[in-house]
């Protein structure tokens, strides 16, 4: 049964709507952007620490962002993306500006989503 709560915090991603290439999923209780297929950020308004904007992102990319956005942090279970709180008090900046930079193509921004795992069926067995 789907959610009937509304995340509050999709107002992040209001400005990729305008792009053809954006595709918006529920992944966890969270929504999910994504950008030219890449997955870009993920807005979660939820109990800790699913509570705030993650940057879809690789390790290797960490400092570039951080320098850029001090508030930005490996988030605590996905330690390859990083994130900022709702709490934060730079929270409403950066949301708009990690969006601004989703929107640029930053290359910075945006991993390759893993394929799905497609169920195996067993073949039935005639006797």
């Amino acid at each position: 049964m789907p959610s009937k709560v509304r995340n509050s915090l999709l107002w992040i991603l209001e400005p990729l709507e305008g792009d053809e290439t954006y595709v918006r999923k529920r992944m966890f209780g969270c929504d999910a952007a994504y950008v030219d297929g890449l997955l870009c950020l993920v807005v979660a308004d939820r109990d800790e620490p699913w509570n705030g904007l993650l940057v879809c992102t690789s390790r290797q990319r960490h400092t570039a962002l951080i320098e850029e956005m001090p508030a930005l942090r490996p988030h605590q279970v996905l330690g390859k993306w990083l994130c900022v709180k709702q709490g934060d008090p730079a929270f409403e900046d950066v949301a708009r500006r990690v969006t601004s930079l989703t929107l640029a193509r930053d290359w910075r921004i945006g991993v390759e989503p893993k394929p799905r795992r497609r169920a195996t069926r067993t073949p039935l067995k005639l006797c």
